[in-house]
């Protein structure tokens, strides 16, 4: 069967999509004379505009959970209109298969999960053991007959997207920042906790003499306003700390992010765009299990994340609430994660 038209289904989250471009990268290879597209949900589409090889982004408009029920068809609609032969299915989930088949393509791939072979024509067993969530991706793809490389997501940032929002916020161009991001959608375990944040912005405006942005969706500009309020009003002389949640779209993010000095955040959609940019990245893990899900670089020459954690017996968890005291988080100290900044920052300075 032809593969001149393929498309690959991509995750719903952020950082899964991230995690999912070395395989982006590995398919693009491989079916290098084809129109090659992805289809993405909407919060999720605009990071395919920033990634090299993608012929066409396909925003998949229906909604998750009960909501599938009458919005597929929007879905259907929308890989229909692209004429596919091949589509590559990322997402374990059944609705991925199930709209790919409506929509008569046909080649569909995709790992055996969620009772959904009936619509694959090739199902491949799904890959087991302790992967980072990368290297799962591209399970997938090797088990496809796909040529396998470097586990690296390169995601080109436009800097000149973020220079209206910081120039508009008091930052003139060129002036050094860091990042906070202090939210993550799968729960309040995966966060460090904010008053933490917040003593670490203030060491450094006070200590570095930077600016601190805070960074987040609309559904993190509440513990963006919490750490904001907890720092006390700014000397005319000090760097003020600058709140853009819900005030970036995806685009602008990355711009920010790539403009930075660094970027200290959870295991989040945040952190994996962070890394995937080019930024130096430190993250702070709790809950989740560095293992699996600790941010790509952007390439070999890429500064590497570092990655703090607060070893205790019952991490990492996987749980969306702390049922104890969030001691895997709250054993993390605000002076820890300056002293490691401050290191990370002196170490690029002399290795430019």
């Amino acid at each position: 069967m032809s593969h001149a038209r393929v498309v690959i289904v991509a995750p719903n989250w952020l950082g899964d999509a991230v995690m999912a471009l070395p395989a982006v990268a590995d398919l693009r290879a491989h079916f290098a004379g084809a129109t090659f597209a992805v289809a993405a949900r909407p919060q999720v589409a605009p990071l395919f505009d920033m990634v090299q090889g993608v012929d066409s982004v396909i925003t998949l408009p229906g909604r998750g959970g009960v909501a599938v029920l009458t919005s597929w068809r929007a879905d259907v609609a929308a890989l229909t209109a692209g004429s596919f032969d091949t589509a590559v299915l990322l997402p374990n989930s059944f609705v991925s298969a199930f709209i790919a088949a409506r929509a008569a393509i046909g080649d569909r791939w995709g790992f055996a999960t969620d009772w959904r072979g009936r619509y694959l024509t090739r199902a491949v067993p799904k890959a087991r053991g302790l992967l980072h969530q990368s290297a799962y991706y591209q399970a997938l793809v090797s088990a496809l007959g796909v040529t396998t490389g470097p586990r690296h997501a390169r995601v080109i940032a436009d800097r000149g997207q973020a220079e209206p929002v910081l120039h508009a916020a008091g930052i003139a161009s060129g002036s050094p920042f860091v990042v906070l991001a202090p939210g993550a959608a799968y729960g309040r375990a995966k966060q460090w906790l904010p008053e933490r944040f917040a003593e670490l912005a203030g060491m450094v405006t006070a200590q570095l003499g930077w600016h601190v942005v805070l960074v987040g969706s609309k559904a993190d500009a509440s513990v963006c306003a919490e750490i904001a309020a907890r720092l006390p009003p700014s000397a005319s002389r000090l760097p003020a700390v600058i709140d853009l949640s819900g005030r970036t779209d995806l685009h602008q993010l990355a711009g920010v992010l790539a403009s930075s000095r660094a970027v200290v955040a959870n295991d989040s959609g945040a952190m994996h765009l962070a890394g995937a940019v080019g930024a130096r990245v430190l993250a702070v893990f709790g809950a989740t299990n560095e293992a699996r899900t600790s941010p790509l670089t952007s390439g070999p020459d890429a500064p590497s994340s570092t990655i703090l954690t607060h070893e205790v017996f019952c991490r990492p968890c996987m749980l969306r609430e702390c049922p104890i005291d969030h001691r895997c988080m709250s054993g993390i100290t605000a002076a820890r994660v300056f002293a490691t900044l401050a290191q990370d920052l002196k170490t690029s300075v002399s290795n430019p």
